[in-house]
């Protein structure tokens, strides 16, 4: 898929995420939280809401288990996850994200994934630097996980442009409920 399809696929979908942000979140974090709750104590990976992304803290704060949230090692390698709990110390990371500032690193069995936009066929376009494709494809060579993708119903789209590694989510959670594929 060229370059210049997804840019104009990726600026769509940030118009699209502005729009459903300026309405509310709604009901989203606990609808994520219900589904979170068949995982048990699974390790769980979150992140950290920026600008316009909906928000997963309070669904994170509720599992039982560990959690983690992404650090960024550098471009062109997969996420680690940093474990997180609510007031933890907090340090500015890769792209003014929020990062712990120590802690142990975790590997996640269930990933609650950011997007831009998001299709019916379980689909995500995210912000174009493959973090989460690779880490997703790394995770589940090494056994199974499951792909959460958090968004608001807003951000779907008729087909996000795909290329061969792109990895496909398993389950859509938004403020009118959730999909999975």
């Amino acid at each position: 898929m060229g370059i210049a399809v997804k840019a104009a696929a990726r600026a769509a979908g940030f118009v699209a995420r502005k729009a459903a942000f300026a309405a509310g979140q709604g009901q989203a974090a606990e609808i994520l939280a219900d589904y979170l709750a068949q995982f048990g104590d699974a390790v769980l990976a979150g992140y950290m809401p920026m600008r316009t992304e909906i928000d997963p803290l309070a669904a994170m704060a509720a599992h039982p288990g560990v959690v983690g949230v992404p650090v960024i090692v550098g471009a062109g390698h997969a996420l680690r996850f940093r474990e997180w709990s609510p007031g933890c110390a907090m340090v500015a990371g890769e792209f003014g994200a929020l990062v712990p500032e120590g802690g142990a690193w975790v590997v996640p069995q269930v990933v609650i994934v950011p997007l831009v936009a998001f299709d019916v066929r379980g689909y995500r376009l995210g912000y174009g630097g493959g973090f989460y494709d690779r880490t997703l494809e790394g995770l589940r060579a090494r056994g199974p996980v499951v792909a959460v993708g958090f968004a608001f119903a807003g951000q779907e789209m008729a087909d996000v442009p795909i290329d061969a590694t792109d990895q496909r989510l398993d389950v859509i959670v938004t403020e009118r409920g959730l999909r999975t594929f």
